[in-house]
């Protein structure tokens, strides 16, 4: 293989890697109510049956619950929908829902494209939809695109106008539906997924069919034993519980297919920040975020405001009705319209309308957002962020909010990170620096910020970057490796290699990785603790290869290791999970053009062009593979093409 293709598989690596986000609560609160958190949860769940007989006021509160009906068998009091021979056609697409001897139905296009019956075993959620589950080989369950809207009791399709191919990752056949992938760990009490990577297969197992008393406070049999004396995983401190709830209440990439309870973030899960795509500009939610990390931004976590502080800890209901559930600590002139400004229509006072503005997902789901925002459509007017007044008044312009605003609360506005991460997520370095400068800025927004300087490299991104590697803030130096690793590593190699032996596995497994990525497996072997972060960072790339993007950082992990045969392996897995993913049909290419197979390196360039016509990368890639051949008339047509398209590389 020639050396310029092997500078082109480096280049594609550099582009194609995975960035997981992370954060963990700064506040400190010692564990002490737990005796021994890891001996106790490995000792055993024992079902929420055995709590019942001591617990009964918790437990019939539990039963009353979302997550009671988290995940069910699908029988005559679970299911909701209509399987009365009822049929649904939605973007090309009629399904039949139908019993048959007792049990229920769904007929609908199967992954090949024809129509099969497929049973369906389990129930999904409950209010305000609820999904259906059947069984596939390899262990793994499906989770059905056809929902049952339990508010307008009719079938609906999550994303009604999108016609979504067999083989495409979305299709419901496919892994973007797989329950054991997107779904299991927060359905199911003590899941473990128990993904054979090699195989792509799973074994995945559970305690507790749905969300149980054991899924927030770990193995109960030695308690239950002890009748008492020993403690389970008890919710005391703001972090505890927010630990507790985080896993299933964030959206997080994960660090290991095996869980415990949480006691430190990073060693289990990696939280996604509020940086754009995910989120606007100014850290108000935008994608299917749920609660956690816009919670984290707010004056009311700061302030040791937990999740209890408004919702029943085994109903999962609100503690009270309205802006009633505030008053339980702000005044009440803060629901007055002396305040708010609009008379009293409840729909207009409510505090939530104004804090804590809607987004619907999964065709149906309202949900709050958790920052707790204070509206500012001064920002909206400058820099087109949403703003709640508008949500409303949709006829108006966020110039006239603005002007109310100033009308009823003076000119003055308090100070706050929005700014200053808008301007951010633009390149603007000064107001990262400032965001990292400022004390008050919530470790999650300063998380951000790393990211946003990751995007934009210059010798001041890189000084800033390089300081928070040793901020004694966890989640910050995981993003500054992050951030840093695209940066020659002779330029703070020194400042990497003390996080190799990091308290936290998050920022050891990164470091090792950047270490690994610049230097080779050989040449890190000396370094004090790169061993076991290697492990630790190889199973955390293995446990995420069911992902399409999974399979392909397994491809590049194996790539740097100098194991082809496990890279192609999981290159051309990434390519069935996934085919979009055109630049893996490159690294293919280069790979088995390494093993003269040059037939294959050849179809790769010729599909990823079906793909990608105008992709002068390729073209150029053709080039270096026909000049190999000795197919000289044929690299010349392809040289002319790639510079055609703007080629920019070295010929």
């Amino acid at each position: 293989m020639s050396k310029k293709l092997l500078i082109a598989l480096a280049v594609l690596l550099c582009l194609a890697g995975i960035v997981f986000l992370f954060f963990k609560t700064t506040n400190q609160e010692a564990y002490t109510f737990v005796d021994d958190i890891d001996k106790e949860t490995s000792q055993g769940y024992i079902g929420s049956a055995s709590c019942k007989q001591c617990h009964l006021k918790e437990y019939n509160e539990w039963t009353l619950s979302d997550h009671y009906k988290a995940m069910q068998i699908a029988n005559d009091s679970t299911v909701l929908g209509n399987f009365n021979n009822a049929t649904y056609t939605a973007d090309g697409i009629t399904s039949r829902f139908f019993k048959r001897d007792g049990k229920f139905f769904i007929h609908t296009q199967s992954e090949d494209g024809s129509y099969k019956d497929y049973e369906v075993l389990y129930t999904f959620g409950y209010y305000p939809l609820q999904q259906y589950i059947t069984d596939f080989p390899n262990g793994k369950k499906q989770v059905f695109r056809q929902s049952w809207d339990s508010r307008q009791n009719k079938w609906f399709h999550q994303y009604a106008g999108e016609v979504i191919p067999p083989d495409d990752y979305l299709h419901w056949t496919q892994a973007g539906q797989n329950w054991n992938l997107m779904c299991a760990s927060c359905h199911s009490t003590n899941l473990q997924k128990n993904l054979n990577p090699y195989t792509d297969s799973y074994h995945t197992t559970y305690s507790e069919l749905t969300v149980s008393c054991e899924s927030c406070h770990g193995g109960a049999k030695t308690h239950a034993e002890s009748k008492g004396k020993t403690r389970t995983f008890v919710l005391a401190s703001q972090t505890q519980e927010l630990n507790a709830c985080m896993p299933c209440h964030t959206r997080r990439g994960e660090v290991t297919q095996h869980h415990a309870m949480v006691t430190e973030v990073m060693d289990e899960y990696l939280p996604e920040v509020p940086v754009t795509d995910l989120y606007f500009p100014d850290g108000q939610v935008l994608g299917e975020n749920y609660k956690y990390s816009s919670f984290l931004q707010s004056k009311m976590y700061h302030q040791n405001v937990r999740c209890t502080s408004c919702h029943s800890p085994h109903t999962g209901k609100l503690k009270a009705e309205g802006s009633k559930v505030c008053l339980q600590c702000h005044a009440p002139k803060y629901a007055s319209q002396a305040h708010t400004f609009h008379k009293g229509n409840p729909a207009e006072t409510d505090c939530r309308v104004c804090h804590m503005p809607t987004r619907t997902y999964m065709g149906n789901d309202v949900r709050h957002d958790h920052n707790f925002y204070v509206p500012r459509p001064d920002l909206s007017a400058q820099y087109g962020t949403p703003n709640a007044c508008n949500a409303c008044h949709t006829d108006k312009t966020a110039g006239w909010a603005a002007e109310a605003v100033v009308k009823w609360y003076g000119k003055q506005r308090k100070p706050h990170f929005a700014e200053n991460l808008i301007k951010g997520s633009k390149g603007n370095i000064t107001a990262l620096s400032s965001l990292l400068e400022d004390k008050t800025t919530p470790a999650i927004v300063r998380a951000g910020a790393i990211h946003y300087l990751g995007n934009h490299p210059s010798e001041k991104s890189f000084a800033l970057i390089k300081k928070e590697l040793h901020n004694p803030d966890p989640q910050t130096r995981y993003r500054a490796v992050v951030a840093i690793s695209e940066y020659p590593l002779n330029l703070y190699e020194n400042d990497l290699l003390p996080l190799l032996t990091d308290k936290v596995k998050a920022v050891r497994m990164l470091a090792a990785n950047a270490l690994l990525t610049q230097k080779g497996l050989e040449a890190c072997r000396v370094y004090n603790g790169f061993e076991q972060a290697h492990q630790e960072y190889k199973e955390f790339v293995l446990s995420q290869s069911d992902f399409p993007l999974g399979s392909a950082t397994a491809g590049d992990y194996f790539v740097k290791i100098n194991d082809t045969d496990n890279a192609i392996r999981f290159y051309e897995r990434a390519l069935l999970k996934d085919k979009q993913l055109n630049y893996i049909r490159l690294n293919l290419a280069v790979l088995y053009s390494g093993k003269a197979q040059n037939d294959k390196a050849e179809s790769f360039l010729n599909e990823a062009l079906k793909y990608e016509p105008k992709n002068a990368q390729i073209y150029y890639d053709l080039y270096l593979l026909y000049n190999e051949l000795g197919r000289e008339a044929e690299a010349k047509v392809a040289l002319s093409k790639a510079k055609a398209l703007g080629f920019k590389g070295r010929f």
